[in-house]
């Protein structure tokens, strides 16, 4: 580590150095589309920034016609004097988002590039890939620079990492009292298989929304949606797969979306992704939360949590989905050939490992990040911010992407560690606030 910043970090994350073997399932995560508005949220804050400019005002009262000259003079010398402009940003850029307006739980803190532990090492190249992908829904701030993001794909990391020290300039993320320390945990993108239609064991469906959804009003509780009869009706036909357990279909809800398998009533195979379509707008609660107060049970993996419902009597594997309300739906998509990941709340395709889910209130979507974490992965590496979930709020705070698969599930579960975030801006932009 480099300067009295990174003893610092390093002192100051000692307790948090281990994390625990299994963390309870306790993050809920949802990858979203969007539309081309703005959804983020629109509430204002006066940034808490320090800008190195200097500014001048003149008060002129002409009082004789004597003055005029000496004054022109003034003006003419003021502007002989003034410092050079900057390099301009390239011209006509295409539309990108607008960001949004902070939500008051962050400031961020001009910083030197120093501080970014690690930056000459990392290989930038992984993380250029994300870039590229959230240029083609960048924010308007960065629009005018993706021919220049894209020209640097196939640049040597070096080039790629002058150019970020030439064109953006680092920002600390804080929370309101000055801490700098937050939470990572990680999410996944995971595999199943399922039928299409209901027969024999396969009882546990994933819906589109129902009929008459709308997401902005909300809709019944899991509860509800299991019992009531009007709620029934609403997702008569509406089931997308049908699983062998509940479990699975749990996980691909906390997590937002899923590849699976799906066996045709004529017995062909479609490989489809399920992504993220809703919710029914109710709180997301932990399972795990009711697993330890009504069981015995206290690895709150998923593996074990499945092992232990396949045991469990039918009445109470029931409860334990009913104490989580939240009911997410979902849309069917074909998997792309190219192996690309589930769109995020950015609407671009995530890349695993570089990719993370933020508080859109503290960083918008599409910004490059410096994340630095240590724990059960220590992790120094430029990401992006692409996605969103329901318990990703705060200003410190990241859920970082994974991957697909059982190996990235088994990666995700294991991180629950302290975290620092640098968002990298453009030099000559006004940050959101």
């Amino acid at each position: 580590m480099r300067g009295a910043y990174g003893v610092l970090l390093l002192w100051s994350s000692l307790s948090w150095c281990s994390s625990p073997f299994l963390r309870p399932e306790n993050i809920v995560h949802q990858i979203i589309k969007i539309n081309s508005s703005n959804t983020a949220k629109t509430s204002s804050m006066s940034t808490n920034m320090n800008f190195l400019l200097g500014k001048s005002a003149a008060r002129l009262a002409l009082t004789s016609a004597s003055m005029i000259a000496v004054l022109l003079l003034g003006v003419l010398a003021g502007c002989s004097s003034a410092p050079p402009a900057p390099s301009p940003a390239p011209s006509a850029p295409p539309a990108g988002m607008t960001y949004p307006a902070l939500n008051g739980s962050s400031r961020w803190v001009i910083s030197s590039w120093d501080e970014l532990l690690g930056f000459e090492q990392d290989d930038i190249g992984q993380a250029w890939s994300a870039m590229v992908s959230s240029c083609a829904r960048p924010l308007t701030v960065f629009a005018a620079y993706c021919p220049h993001i894209r020209a640097l794909s196939i640049a040597e990391p070096a080039e790629q990492r002058r150019w970020l020290q030439t064109h953006l300039q680092p920002y600390r993320i804080e929370n309101t009292t000055g801490e700098t320390r937050g939470l990572l945990t990680s999410y996944y993108e995971p595999s199943f298989s399922g039928q299409r239609h209901q027969h024999g064991v396969y009882q546990w469906p994933l819906y589109a929304p129902p009929a008459g959804f709308n997401a902005k009003a909300g809709w019944y509780s899991r509860q509800e949606a299991d019992t009531y009869q009007s709620a029934q009706m609403a997702l008569a036909g509406k089931a997308l797969a049908w699983f062998d357990n509940p479990i699975d279909p749990l996980i691909l809800q906390v997590q937002g979306s899923g590849q699976v398998q799906i066996t045709e009533a004529d017995g062909r195979i479609t490989n489809a992704r399920l992504a993220f379509a809703g919710t029914n707008q109710k709180p997301y609660q932990s399972v795990s939360k009711w697993l330890a107060a009504n069981t015995s049970l206290r690895n709150y993996s998923w593996v074990a949590i499945k092992q232990w419902a396949q045991s469990a009597a039918q009445p109470q594997v029931q409860q334990m989905l009913w104490s989580n309300p939240r009911v997410v739906f979902f849309r069917e998509e074909d998997v792309p050939a190219t192996g690309e990941g589930p769109r995020g709340a950015q609407g671009v395709p995530l890349t695993a490992g570089r990719s993370i889910a933020v508080d859109p209130g503290s960083i918008p979507y599409g910004a490059p990040v410096w994340l630095l974490s240590q724990g059960a992965d220590n992790l120094n590496r430029l990401v992006v911010a692409q996605d969103t979930g329901s318990a990703i709020r705060g200003a410190v705070r990241a859920d970082f992407y994974a991957g697909s698969g059982d190996a990235a599930g088994v990666y995700a579960n294991r991180i629950k560690q302290p975290l620092w975030l640098w968002v990298l801006w453009p030099k000559n932009s006004p940050v959101p606030h």
